[in-house]
């Protein structure tokens, strides 16, 4: 397989099996470390988040704040040098009730097989 399919497999690993991925945090932990290094930076709008145990921790308070949330990839991933971008769409339904909408587009570096810094885009429609 080539470097630009492995990234491409990661990053459907990192909507899977991640985002889509166990609701206990434990469990979200030990598929963060599979997925990112120990040095991992994460960059949202609003956050700074370090390493995979802090992404776990924020992956999980993001899955507390909506019931049945589900992701897909709506484009991509491409992949090159040293890098893959997608963009995705995500759906899940507040604690009122009210279905929300999300959509963004991620840009992860990778290195030796694991995420080592992401930057993403989002929103809340």
């Amino acid at each position: 397989m080539t470097e630009s399919a492995d990234a491409c497999d990661l990053y459907r690993r990192w909507i899977d099996e991640l985002w889509n991925g166990p609701t206990d945090r434990e469990r979200l932990k030990a598929v963060a470390e599979e997925l990112v290094s120990e040095d991992f930076l994460g960059h949202w709008p609003s956050a700074e988040v370090a390493g995979p145990g802090k992404l776990a921790a924020l992956v999980d308070a993001t899955k507390a704040t909506y019931r049945d949330l589900v992701f897909e990839v709506e484009v991509g991933p491409f992949a090159a040098d040293g890098y893959v971008a997608g963009r995705w769409a995500g759906q899940g339904t507040t604690s009122d009730g009210q279905i929300s909408y999300l959509t963004g587009n991620d840009i992860l570096s990778v290195r030796d097989g694991r995420f080592t810094e992401y930057w993403v885009a989002s929103t809340e429609l």
